[in-house]
């Protein structure tokens, strides 16, 4: 069975304040709401990787 891994992240208040907004706006939690933040990030990335991008031009 895969495990998930633990990341603490320390944020200031004004950006919890505008995650927790948008996660409630999204209908998600706000773990929730940053994992589909960072899943999006990642597939965008990939995409550009497979483009032909090299990741020197990140």
């Amino acid at each position: 069975m895969e495990k998930n891994k633990h990341i603490g992240l320390r944020i200031d208040e004004e950006t919890h304040a505008g995650l927790k907004e948008l996660a409630e706006y999204e209908g998600r939690s706000i773990n929730g709401e940053i994992l589909y933040l960072i899943r999006q990030a990642v597939r965008e990335y990939q995409g550009k990787i497979g483009g032909g991008y090299k990741r020197s031009d990140f």
